[in-house]
């Protein structure tokens, strides 16, 4: 998938991280297709290269003409905080997705959250479920939690990619990174084989921007083939505990894996 331009689909394209996301991939020559509800606002928004193609998360029968022949998903969708917007949207809104795309295999950029693996906390809890859908679909992937958005001081411009989830103040203390800079992650992982199945916390240090982000993904850990979660995650929501709804989602998706490979 390196060598040639891909067919991108963004999910939350209008949003304030996948606007950027879309300007990215349309600036590195990629093909891209925005899923939205109202195309109308969204060709106002977005630029007139990218294709819209209408569609709602919750509801799976709309979604796929939106993952017809397409390479590559990077998903910046988000919800807020509550528990039953971050399960009904945030969460399946990768179920229904994954689920259109029928076993195909895509490349995926996944944007969630610093914070994620956080006990008792269920919105996060929900987060951590999508991407433990992302790690159950087999496809090749990056998952990306990043820091506080625009926090960062303009000299604050070193990417920093860490591990494990340690930070979990749900403050500004966690640290912060600029939108831009998470766009930037996004689409360089759909393309650089050093990314494929990591699973990261994105800050930025102070100093300049890496030209080249290869050594600094390659210095991180893969998760582990099948993983439940990110490699230097705790282990602290064992498969027997989470709700029946995502042992299911999980189960069926893997099938479909199976079945198409």
């Amino acid at each position: 998938m390196t060598g040639r331009p891909l067919t991108v689909l963004v999910v939350g394209a209008t949003g304030s991280i996948g606007r950027l996301v879309v300007a990215e991939a349309l600036r590195r020559g990629h093909g891209v297709r925005a899923l939205v509800r109202d195309a109308s606002r969204a060709g106002r928004i977005l630029p007139a290269p990218t294709a819209l193609v209408v569609g709602d998360l919750t509801k799976p029968a709309t979604l796929e003409p939106a993952v017809e022949a397409i390479d590559a998903i990077v998903f910046t969708h988000g919800s807020g905080t509550r528990e039953a917007d971050v399960r009904d949207i945030d969460y399946a809104g990768v179920a229904n997705i994954l689920t259109a795309l029928d076993g195909r295999r895509v490349r995926i950029a996944l944007m969630t959250a610093v914070g994620t693996t956080r006990p008792g906390t269920p919105y996060a809890a929900w987060k951590r479920r999508a991407e433990r859908l992302v790690r159950a679909s087999g496809d090749p992937y990056t998952i990306v939690r990043p820091g506080w958005f625009d926090y960062n001081d303009a000299g604050q411009r070193a990417i920093l990619l860490r591990q494990g989830d340690t930070e979990q103040s749900g403050t500004p203390a966690d640290e912060a990174i600029a939108r831009d800079e998470i766009a930037r992650v996004l689409v360089d992982s759909l393309t650089n084989p050093a990314a494929e199945r990591l699973t990261f916390e994105l800050v930025a240090n102070e100093g300049a921007e890496q030209d080249d982000l290869t050594p600094v993904f390659s210095a991180l850990t893969p998760d582990a083939p099948d993983a439940l979660d990110g490699a230097e995650d705790s282990p602290n929501a064992p498969l027997a505990d989470e709700p029946q709804r995502f042992r299911d989602d999980r189960e069926a998706i893997a099938r479909l894996r199976e079945r198409a490979s």
